[in-house]
């Protein structure tokens, strides 16, 4: 029954966000209970304690650090349902701190320090964050870092990684300027 019930919600999920989640289908097929614990992660980051363009800032960089298609098409496609304006999103893909605004340039910059492990940028940066949202704000940010790195992995991991693709925000699509794995 559990098996049935998933599936009709990854049904529903493809169908939403015209995404193909075939790697959790192999992940139901082999472990529901998998599935579910690993789908309990990505609700993880208190999304009220830091501002949209944030969160989505950070989950851009996570997400094109590991993937370069569909995940990051997925992570910016929910950010605009979210009501993201496609001007930020296409700022963040870019790379153009100054147009995506200072909330998303914080976490852009943190979440590129913290992948980098430039330590000493990162550890600015985060008193940064924690000075404008506090400490709620910088645990959501990290989550959400944290959290949008799993997907892509999973789905790479589980042999239907490695499509590149052009983003497209709006009907208009770019070139991550972000497009190379971060070490």
């Amino acid at each position: 029954m559990l098996k049935v019930i998933l599936s009709r919600q990854l049904d529903r999920f493809e169908r939403t966000w015209s995404y193909d989640a075939s790697y959790l289908r192999r992940l139901l097929a082999a472990s529901p209970a998998s599935l579910v614990k690993f789908g309990l992660v990505s609700g993880m980051a208190p999304r009220q304690a830091a501002p949209p363009a944030a969160l989505a800032a950070a989950e851009i960089v996570a997400t094109l650090s590991e993937d370069c298609g569909p995940c990051a098409q997925l992570v910016v496609d929910r950010a605009a349902a979210a009501g993201l304006a496609p001007r930020v999103l296409r700022a963040i893909l870019n790379g153009d701190e100054d147009a995506m605004g200072q909330d998303a340039a914080i976490a852009w910059r943190f979440a590129r320090a913290t992948l980098d492990r430039d330590l000493p940028a990162a550890d600015r940066l985060r008193e940064g964050i924690v000075a404008h949202w506090g400490e709620r704000g910088l645990a959501a940010i990290a989550l959400a870092l944290t959290a949008a790195r799993l997907y892509p992995t999973l789905k790479l991991a589980l042999g239907y990684g490695g499509t590149c693709a052009r983003i497209v925000v709006d009907g208009q699509p770019t070139n991550p300027a972000q497009n190379e794995v971060i070490p």
